[in-house]
């Protein structure tokens, strides 16, 4: 990936941690197009900042993510045992 590109997703994945919204690899992808959170996770980390992270069910990543898109998991995904790894930065 080009280094001016990748600077501009991981600000634009800063400033959604630092206006107070957490964030999981699903949402990543989805609105900023990050396959890797983790790795934009790590750098984050290493600037300073003190990220947590804790488990939600898939369902309430897909609740959020169609605040803003439309997500249609498979009816028969069972979205409320999945896990994702939620990141948000603590103040």
């Amino acid at each position: 990936m080009h280094m001016a590109i990748a600077h501009g997703i991981e600000a634009a994945v800063r400033e959604h941690l630092l206006t107070g919204n957490p964030i999981t690899r699903l949402e990543a992808l989805i609105f900023f197009g990050v396959s890797n959170l983790t790795g934009t996770i790590s750098e984050l980390r290493k600037q300073g900042f003190l990220i947590k992270s804790r488990t939600i069910p898939y369902a309430a990543a897909v609740v959020r993510v169609n605040k803003v898109a439309v997500l249609k998991p498979p009816l028969d995904l069972p979205i409320r045992e999945i896990q994702l790894t939620e990141y948000w930065i603590s103040t």
